[in-house]
């Protein structure tokens, strides 16, 4: 069921907009009911470079489970730690 909306009103900036939709809520203006989701998938996760500091004997051991597995070494350690987040 489709419930009454108020009209948004026009803005003269982008920050003006982002001021006024910063107070309001959203429902007042927009039915969420007839809300479709969006897919982007063309979009990338956006990703931080960090600096890790591995013993040589541990970051030689990865790499060669990285070699065996066909896929560069930091992928694999990217793997493993999504892995051992989600167990």
């Amino acid at each position: 069921m489709s419930k009454p909306t108020t009209t948004i009103p026009r803005f003269a900036s982008e920050a003006e907009e982002r001021a006024f939709w910063e107070g309001q809520d959203s429902t007042a203006y927009v039915d969420w009911s007839k809300a479709k989701r969006a897919v982007l998938p063309n979009l990338k996760p956006t990703t931080k470079t960090i600096s890790l500091r591995l013993p040589q004997h541990l970051l030689d051991s990865i790499k060669v489970a990285a070699n065996a597995r066909d896929v560069p070494y930091e992928s694999l350690i990217k793997v493993w730690l999504q892995e051992k987040l989600h167990s």
